[in-house]
């Protein structure tokens, strides 16, 4: 476990110092799998949490608790390479300078991470549940092996019926008889060309083999890169939420401590959010956990479930805008000029023809924070593809890791999109520690592939505990508290309902569980409910 938290917090190019501030509360039987699932998605929140908690005490310049203070300058200047993350400290006379902080000590929870990574499930509105999946969207048996489809939307259930040669509203049973027939290379290629979603479902060997597999190897689990010089944030004039920017380049966030303190170290953090379910939303509704002003923006053409956003809406507000409409543009330009963090979830390219690329969004914006995520990574043969977690998880090997007697199977929870998620918003936030203490622009890269990649080969199944006399039973079976580490709890049993919470909101009475990104003096909570998808103003209120 210390090597994979380790390996994502170094990527991240933070002090490896401040690993000694995580803790971890075991549980018992969360996230089952053959495959090291709970480990990853512990460590996962782990580095989100130690980032949310060193932005905090950056943020309040002293005002933590804890022995590891530490003076600008200290440990984490002169991270990996001239100009990267952690380099320099604070910049002189900037934010934080010269004054001693800590950071607060970080807890993470087992119990809190399995249920937070099960949120989609647990999230009801007035004791309506989400039905995450569309009857088409599963495996099939093809000719010479398995398919897995994603046929969610209208527009991909439609493209997969096409590219199948089946009428609209064709069932199950159809397609079931047309992939029969298919070749699994020979459905993913014909589905992807019709614009659908279909995967083969591959071993692992054959991912790693790939064209795509090799390159996905070769790149770290994230990328966190400054791609140019910019002043740091200074204090915003506005306010008013009438988009317009704060005063200084760069733009906004607080410039002191403010009264939020530690509960809210994103205040004043204007957040642009371009994504979709699932990963894209994790991350930023993380953001707002934090206290960051996010406001998602879709256009007025593309479905989206009101279920869903329930689930991953909460603490933020949500716009529709069409980006080929003059006015709304404008509008769109005016939340751009005015933004912080702008967070994208389409496949690469989709966003290239409004200008989103991140370079274009950085050199239009110094002092940006940008943030990527994709299915498969802004690279190779399948750069351009779309994707989610479920065929990720069947390219990648994991299908048939997690399969029995030769039939494809799936992790206990959608864990490459909440792990990219929180690993995205860890990123996020190192980039904005690192722009209070330096100035820059930054971006912000993560794939699911990656994440699958992390979890297959760069995740470290948990040692037994010491003081075990017999070896762990299989996680699948486990009914007993595990043997502790020396110094820690034993495990207790998994019981959900301690991280489910219910609250009035706009649309009825929602459950939902609670973020498991906790720290000393952090937020227990999203401040303010999901509303109705689409419905809200596009403007900032901070």
């Amino acid at each position: 476990m210390d090597q994979t938290i380790n390996r994502a917090w170094a990527a991240l190019g933070a002090d490896p110092g401040l690993l000694e501030r995580v803790s971890y509360e075991r549980v018992s039987g969360t996230l089952p799998a053959r495959l090291p699932v709970r480990e990853s998605a512990r460590a996962a929140v782990a580095v989100c949490a130690l980032a949310a908690a060193e932005l905090a005490a950056e943020v309040a310049g002293g005002t933590a608790a804890g022995p590891t203070a530490q003076r600008a300058g200290g440990p984490g200047a002169g991270g990996p390479g001239a100009g990267g993350p952690g380099a320099g400290g604070p910049s002189a006379g900037g934010p934080g300078a010269g004054r001693v902080r800590a950071v607060p000590r970080v807890r993470v929870d087992d119990g809190a991470v399995a249920t937070a990574f099960h949120s989609e499930r647990f999230a009801t509105l007035d004791s309506r549940r989400w039905d995450g999946f569309a009857p088409l969207s599963r495996f099939w048996r093809t000719a010479d092996g398995w398919v897995r489809t994603h046929a969610n939307y209208p527009h991909h259930e439609a493209r997969l019926l096409a590219a199948l040669g089946l009428p609209a509203g064709s069932d199950a049973d159809a397609v079931a008889g047309a992939l029969a027939g298919w070749g699994a290379a020979e459905a993913e290629a014909a589905v992807y060309a019709a614009g659908g979603l279909a995967v083969a479902v591959r071993e692992a060997a054959e991912w790693d083999a790939s064209e795509q597999g090799a390159l996905v190897a070769g790149r770290p689990l994230l990328e966190l890169e400054r791609l140019g010089d910019a002043p740091g944030p200074g204090r915003r004039t506005g306010g008013d939420g009438d988009g317009a920017a704060g005063a200084g380049a760069g733009g906004s966030g607080p410039d002191g401590p403010g009264p939020d303190g530690l509960g809210a170290p994103c205040a004043g953090v204007r957040v642009l959010d371009l994504t979709r379910v699932l990963a894209g939303p994790v991350a930023t509704r993380t953001l707002a956990l934090l206290g960051a002003d996010v406001l998602r923006v879709d256009a007025p053409g593309l479905p989206e479930s009101q279920e869903a956003y329930n689930d991953t809406g909460i603490g933020k507000r949500s716009a529709l805008l069409d980006l080929a409409h003059g006015a709304d543009r404008r509008v769109f330009d005016e939340l751009l000029d005015a933004a912080d963090v702008v967070v994208t979830g389409y496949r690469p390219g989709a966003l290239d023809r409004f200008g989103l690329a991140p370079e274009a969004l950085a050199e239009r914006r110094p002092g940006l924070v940008v943030a990527r995520l994709s299915a498969w990574g802004a690279y190779g043969p399948w750069g351009g593809r779309r994707g989610f977690d479920s065929l990720v998880q069947a390219a990648t090997g994991i299908a048939l890791l997690e399969g029995d007697e030769g039939r494809p199977g799936a992790l206990p929870a959608q864990a490459l999109d909440h792990g990219t998620g929180y690993l995205v918003a860890a990123g996020v936030l190192r980039a904005l520690t690192e722009r209070r203490r330096g100035g820059g622009t930054w971006r912000v890269e993560a794939a699911l592939a990656q994440t699958a990649r992390w979890l297959t080969h760069g995740t470290e199944p948990e040692a037994p505990r010491a003081g075990a006399t017999e070896p762990e039973a299989p996680r699948a079976g486990a009914t007993e508290p595990e043997a502790p580490r020396a110094g820690e709890r034993p495990g207790r049993p998994y019981e959900p309902g301690a991280w489910l919470v219910e609250r009035d909101a706009p649309l009825g009475r929602l459950r939902h569980a609670l973020s498991p990104v906790s720290y000393e003096g952090g937020p227990a909570d999203w401040a303010r409910p999901p509303g109705r998808w689409g419905a809200d103003e596009p403007r900032w209120t901070a």
